[in-house]
């Protein structure tokens, strides 16, 4: 989300048109420190004797990423377009670098992270920002896309190369979301709607037999179809993700007062974290959350529509959207709308 921040603001950080999107990235990550210090506290205290150890690496992180975007926000979208290219070929080598075994970290299952220790880098993320830099360059040279082969056939292969890089993570996740951001910088480009539909035919049969090709993907397709089918296995989480939503009611139990966190919901500080911030506030508190997220998409889109400049509008398209869709799926999984995907909730 800082990083988000940092590429949309650019050299008006404080300008009056960002002003706004500032406080409510500030208000949205403190939210944040406070709710995973608050879901995480049981676990952190049984397996690290500390019930604030993932809170305090969250405001360390936290402290690291306002340095960083203050700095960087100084440096305009127009002096980062000449290395596009160049940022693209590292962030690309990067996920090829990572799935070397003894360089790539190996957690849960999935090569995505460098790392030391307990510090990790996942280079899909830099990645998700490099393409869409570099497609909208290549996009605002075009002008306008009047053929596929011409226009758009080069930025469909990099976008399948980097989904084939991350999907051998593997990061199903990851992967979608990046693509369906390119898809919204194609259309705010204003590609021919029968080109989306030819490629929407092939997503549908490509996603088929990715999912049908891996028993895990095909276990979550059945979990979010039937969870009580599996209640211990496959459609454990979601289960009790909403055992944690339903007693929340209008109002919430109250902060710190979730009983999911207490090891029945697995490693509630991450990806559901939702559901225990849905059982502590509840309707209420949930509707407040997500109008903080949709002014935030608003003051994103916002500033697209004043670029004057077609490459900073594609950009500004591109990084709204990852942040919009990436907030989409993970509430969407968390009341049982999407399938399982393991991508996480900006806050």
């Amino acid at each position: 989300m800082i990083f988000m921040h940092t590429l949309l603001t650019g050299d008006g950080m404080f300008s009056k048109k960002c002003r706004l999107l500032t406080i409510e990235i500030i208000i949205l990550i403190l939210i944040g420190i406070i709710m995973v210090g608050s879901s995480s506290c049981v676990w952190a205290e049984e397996k690290f004797h500390n019930s604030n150890y993932f809170m305090i690496r969250q405001i360390i992180f936290a402290c690291i990423g306002f340095m960083v975007m203050y700095c960087t926000s100084r440096i305009s979208l127009y002096k980062i377009r000449p290395y596009a290219k160049i940022i693209f070929i590292i962030c690309t080598i990067s996920l090829i670098v990572v799935l070397i075994p003894g360089i790539g970290v190996l957690r849960n299952g999935s090569r995505s992270w460098f790392g030391i220790g307990s510090f990790l880098i996942q280079p899909s993320e830099f990645f998700k920002i490099a393409i869409i830099i570099y497609i909208s360059d290549y996009l605002a040279k075009k002008y306008r896309i009047r053929n596929f082969k011409k226009d758009l056939l080069f930025p469909a292969f990099l976008v399948l190369l980097g989904f084939g890089l991350i999907l051998l993570q593997p990061d199903f996740g990851s992967g979608m979301v990046m693509v369906c951001s390119i898809i919204v910088i194609v259309l705010a480009a204003d590609a021919p709607i029968k080109y989306f539909v030819r490629i929407g035919i092939l997503g549908v049969v490509g996603l088929t037999i990715l999912i049908v090709s891996a028993p895990y993907r095909l276990a979550r397709i059945i979990s979010f179809l039937d969870p009580w089918k599996d209640p211990l296995g496959a459609g454990f989480q979601i289960i009790q993700s909403l055992f944690a939503i339903a007693p929340g009611g209008i109002l919430g139990v109250g902060f710190n007062n979730s009983m999911q966190k207490h090891f029945y919901l697995p490693e509630p500080q991450t990806d559901f974290i939702f559901a225990i911030f849905a059982e502590e506030f509840g309707f209420i508190g949930c509707a407040l959350l997500i109008l903080l997220f949709l002014s935030v998409i608003y003051q994103g889109v916002k500033i697209a529509k004043n670029c004057m400049d077609s490459y900073l509008c594609y950009c500004t398209i591109g990084l709204i959207s990852l942040f919009a869709i990436q907030v989409m799926i993970n509430l969407g999984v968390v009341v049982g709308l999407f399938p399982v995907t393991g991508i996480t909730l900006h806050t």
